[in-house]
């Protein structure tokens, strides 16, 4: 366990179960908690480790009260699962679900106030979650995917047609049980990524310097099949039946989520505030 350096807070880095492999957890707890805290359970966006700046989001929960869980996907970062960098959006949910059991079953969390924070596609997540019944006592959302189609529109009917062929030779090869083909998932211009808008790779070496890594640390693609499915997964479906407050961070200039079809799914939401 380790504390942070002023001791307003500690961590301890641990496991959960979730469809029988294991799934990374830092688990921060505030020192001067007298009784139950809420808890926010923490993930990151697509097929990125939780490594890329999460603790800093942790960092300011804690202080703030919080008991925070931070956790990795099953396939990618510090968590099981083969093969590495598998993005399946089931699976992910799953874990989704056993890291929210996992917090409540913890000793010194109030079990009635788990809070779902997630950024771009497990800003998706989580609101996919809330709508399908997850019994959060808030979610927060930024800059969340809402809306498949929208999202390849966003980036392009060329780049999308340029990914096809990765995306079904994968496919091809998960049936054949072979390795998967692999795509990096951010790139420049004209680059064979999935994300490739103007500013993506300046964003990503930004987050690569303010989370203190270096390049090669952590895997930075994805198997190609998912791209295969973001077209049908739109979270915003099921916004209207959202119970809890929602907070949705949208940004104007969004070349992934255009922020009108963020905005219009948060209107949606019965309780949700929007910035």
């Amino acid at each position: 366990m380790t504390t942070s350096e002023d001791v307003q807070y500690s961590r301890s880095d641990e496991w959960f179960d979730s469809q029988g492999l294991r799934c990374a957890v830092a688990v921060f707890r505030p020192a001067a908690a007298t009784a139950d805290t809420p808890a926010v359970v923490m993930a990151h966006g697509f097929g990125t480790p939780r490594a890329f700046c999460l603790y800093a989001y942790a960092d300011e929960f804690a202080r703030a009260g919080y008991t925070v869980l931070v956790f990795d996907y099953r396939h990618f970062g510090e968590s099981e699962g083969e093969p590495r960098q598998l993005l399946d959006i089931t699976k992910q949910h799953q874990d989704w679900r056993n890291a929210v059991a996992y917090a409540r079953s913890l000793d010194g969390i109030d079990s009635r106030r788990i809070v779902g924070w997630g950024t771009s596609f497990a800003g998706g997540h989580v609101l996919t979650l809330a709508g399908t019944g997850e019994n959060f006592a808030a979610v927060i959302a930024q800059v969340p995917h809402v809306d498949g189609v929208a999202a390849v529109r966003a980036t392009g009917l060329r780049n999308a047609v340029r990914l096809i062929p990765s995306a079904i030779a994968d496919q091809a090869r998960a049936l054949l049980k072979r390795s998967p083909r692999y795509i990096d998932s951010v790139g420049r211009p004209g680059d064979l990524a999935v994300m490739t808008s103007p500013d993506a790779m300046d964003g990503r070496n930004r987050l690569l310097a303010a989370s203190g890594l270096n390049d090669g640390d952590y895997p930075e693609t994805v198997a190609a099949r998912i791209l295969l499915r973001i077209a049908f997964y739109s979270p915003g479906r099921t916004a209207a039946a959202i119970r809890c407050p929602a907070l949705i961070h949208i940004m104007a200039d969004d070349a992934v989520t255009p922020a009108s079809v963020a905005i219009k799914t948060a209107l949606k939401i019965p309780d949700a505030t929007v910035h």
